[in-house]
C-alpha cells in the first residue's frame, strides 16, 4: 500500500534565482489563500494598521516601532502557523479525534498568546502617550 503521506524528496541541484523566485510565487499564493479565505486575518489586518497608525500618530521612537514590527509580526506568524496546523489537522482527520483536537486548541492558544503579548506591547508603548 501506497504512503499517501509519503514526502518525496527534492532533487539535489544548485542555488538557482529562478527557483527562488518560485519560492516568493508560493509564498505570495499562500499568503492570497489565507487573506480569501481566514476571517481572523482580516481582524489582524486591521488591528495591524490601527497599531502602525497610532505609530505614526504618536511618533514612536525607533525602539518603540521595532517592538510594535515584531509583535505584529509574531501574531502574524502565529496566525499562519495556525492555519497550517489547522488545515493539515483536517487533511490527517475529518473525524473528531481528542488527539487533533488536542493539536489545534494548543496552536490556536499560541495566537491567543501571541495576541495578548502583543496588546500588552501596544500598551507599554501607547497608554503613557494617552494620558501625557
Amino acid at each position: 500500500m501506497k504512503n499517501e503521506f509519503a514526502i518525496k524528496k527534492a532533487p539535489s541541484s544548485s542555488f538557482s534565482i529562478k527557483a527562488r523566485l518560485k519560492s516568493f510565487q508560493y509564498a505570495l499564493a499562500g499568503l492570497s489563500t489565507f487573506f480569501s479565505t481566514q476571517h481572523n486575518a482580516i481582524i489582524h489586518l486591521v488591528m495591524t494598521l490601527i497599531a502602525f497608525s497610532a505609530a505614526v500618530f504618536y511618533n514612536v521612537s525607533r525602539l518603540e516601532a521595532i517592538a510594535i514590527t515584531l509583535a505584529i509580526g509574531f501574531v502574524w506568524a502565529a496566525e499562519l502557523f495556525n492555519t497550517a496546523v489547522e488545515k493539515l489537522a483536517d487533511l490527517v482527520s475529518e473525524d473528531r479525534c481528542p488527539q487533533i483536537k488536542f493539536i489545534k486548541d494548543v496552536s490556536a492558544a499560541a495566537v491567543l498568546l501571541s495576541a495578548v503579548a502583543a496588546f500588552i506591547t501596544g500598551a507599554i508603548i501607547f497608554l503613557p502617550k494617552l494620558f501625557a
